[in-house]
């Protein structure tokens, strides 16, 4: 039997606050889905001069985002509606099933934001509130088409391996059904994205780093440095090690004098050494997991090396060779949004979970 809902999602697990409604339907084979809205407000500018996210800043800009970016969210719905201005908000979000909010992981007080402005609405408008963690949000992001229709199967996909690879995770996460998580590989120290960051500010780029570098290396000979592989041939990642040969590279750690370099070499071999790490780690999990299908998800994944790095490592199956079946999110959901809180909220309700 068909069901049809409609889910606003909040999204502000860090420094951008993030709202989308979409339509959810489910089917005896899939779940369906369309875009309505998708807006996300980001603070780069805000945390840029402190490179890197300054908590306490980033709770506040949430506060002054929230409804803001509530309204332009409603627009979409309200649009065809004959509704009064003064309580066009009001009849719009009677229209809202129910509500998907970021749970964890993530800045507590960015979090606290997204979780009072769910629970306030949800007393008031009488909706229920759908929790989300935050790496659901991504895995389920590599599903959803820009065109705003999309539909994800029910069946026939699994297993799935994910890696989701951010500024705050690099784990390899394996689902043998819907909502269902285990992970089997992760970081020890430091996430790819953080790892990012941090090269970035050694070699004088400003925050985020992640884009700085793709830009540089682009000019840069990624077979210049030899750099290393953290836990090389092990199933976990490490990216601690990768930072501080980096930081060797351009100091020399016991007088602390700068040393000569290349920029764009170091930060092209620095990336090609991050897509090593993600491929070696992830045909490891998938020598031992033989997934179906094989997700790229995260901020890390918005990279265009590293995207066409997976693309070719693991192309569509051929009859000489055998592999999963890549989905990797689009470019402007890589990052954090509502959307991908949205499907993974919408298919907790439709799956009874």
């Amino acid at each position: 039997m068909d069901k049809n809902i409609t889910i606003l999602a909040i999204e502000t697990s860090c420094d951008e606050t993030a709202m989308a409604i979409l339509k959810a339907k489910k089917r005896a084979d899939s779940f369906e889905f369309e875009t309505l809205s998708n807006v996300v407000a980001s603070q780069i500018d805000i945390h840029k001069k402190w490179g890197g996210v300054y908590p306490e800043l980033a709770s506040r800009a949430h506060l002054e985002a929230m409804i803001p970016v509530l309204e332009e969210t409603l627009l979409p719905l309200g649009k065809n509606l004959k509704i009064s201005p003064v309580s066009k908000h009001s009849q719009i979000l009677n229209l809202i099933d129910c509500i998907a909010v970021t749970q964890e992981p993530g800045l507590i007080g960015s979090l606290l934001m997204g979780i009072e402005t769910a629970q306030i609405l949800g007393a008031i408008f009488k909706k229920t509130v759908i929790k989300v963690n935050h790496l659901e949000g991504h895995v389920y992001a590599s599903f959803v088409h820009l065109n705003r229709k999309f539909s994800i199967p029910k069946t026939n996909i699994f297993p799935i391996l994910a890696l989701v690879v951010s500024g705050g995770h690099t784990s390899l996460i394996l689902m043998q059904d819907h909502l269902e998580y285990q992970t089997v590989a992760q970081t020890i120290d430091d996430a790819a994205g953080e790892a990012f960051d941090k090269v970035a500010r050694i070699i004088g780029l400003p925050y985020p780093g992640g884009p700085e570098i793709e830009k540089l290396a682009k000019k840069g000979n990624k077979n210049t440095y030899n750099l290393p592989i953290g836990l090389d041939r092990k199933k976990d990642f490490s990216f601690s090690g990768l930072k501080t040969a980096v930081l060797y590279l351009t100091k020399n750690p016991s007088t602390g004098r700068k040393k000569k370099y290349n920029r764009d070499d170091l930060a092209a071999s620095f990336q090609k050494t991050v897509a090593d790490t993600l491929i070696q780690k992830t045909k490891i999990a998938i020598g031992k997991h033989n997934p179906k299908t094989l997700i790229l998800a995260g901020g890390v994944s918005a990279n265009s090396y590293i995207r066409n790095r997976f693309s070719r490592e693991f192309p569509h199956s051929t009859s000489k060779a055998k592999h999963p079946t890549l989905l990797i999110s689009p470019k402007l959901l890589s990052t954090d949004n509502a959307v991908g809180i949205a499907v993974a909220g919408a298919i907790k309700i439709l799956a009874n979970r």
